[in-house]
């Protein structure tokens, strides 16, 4: 009997963030409120407290949902990543992205449907926080690169980072206003390895598959 609870409740609370989701990128997150998620998956309030705090809770787990398999095989000391695996991650978000219609609406969610004021403010810090993680984990990756190279780089690896990671996500907000403008995957695959090359450093990572 407890299983089938558990297992109900797990549907339920995919119903509740499936609902969300749909309503999140039709209203914007603001204009959504628990009561329209409850209703939608077909469940109460109450449903939606018992699994999430609040709806900053409930957006993040949306999140966390769609973006598990964008997670690169990173090392487990992340001070080990290399350039090499590092844009394969970015590569490989890109294409996620552009190719799973799911995660592109979660995407858009995040980055055109969000304000981050009142109680929204908390999903800012999740987004600043992701944001820090990726460009510390890109410095420690090109300070790595830097420092095998016999030429002296053309910036520091702070700079360096701070622009692959703007170069990264602007890409990612353009082709989200319009997707029909060029392709992501192809066109994120050349910038980075552009961008790498401007700096020095192999781009082979970059290369597209055979």
């Amino acid at each position: 009997m407890a299983r089938r609870t558990k297992a109900e409740a797990q549907i339920t609370r995919a119903a509740l963030l499936d609902a969300a989701e749909l309503l999140f990128d039709e209203h914007g997150v603001s204009r959504t409120s628990l009561a329209d998620i409850a209703k939608a998956a077909g469940t109460t309030r109450g449903a939606i407290y018992w699994h999430f705090a609040d709806k900053a809770a409930l957006f993040d787990a949306m999140i966390e949902r769609a973006t598990e398999a964008l997670a690169p095989d990173m090392p487990c000391d992340e001070a080990a990543i290399d350039m090499a695996q590092l844009c394969c991650g970015l590569v490989g978000a890109l294409e996620g992205i552009a190719h799973h219609p799911h995660l592109r609406r979660v995407m858009r969610i995040a980055i055109h449907r969000v304000e981050y004021v009142g109680e929204l403010d908390a999903i800012r810090a999740r987004h600043l926080s992701s944001h820090r993680a990726w460009t510390a984990r890109s410095e420690r990756a090109l300070a790595v690169a830097f420092a095998a190279q016999k030429q002296p780089p053309p910036l520091s690896s702070t700079l360096a980072a701070i622009g692959l990671q703007a170069l990264v996500e602007g890409l990612l907000q353009s082709w989200l206003l319009d997707p029909d403008a060029f392709d992501l995957a192809e066109t994120g695959r050349a910038a980075v390895a552009n961008w790498l090359r401007g700096l020095g450093l192999d781009d082979a990572a970059c290369a597209a598959p055979a």
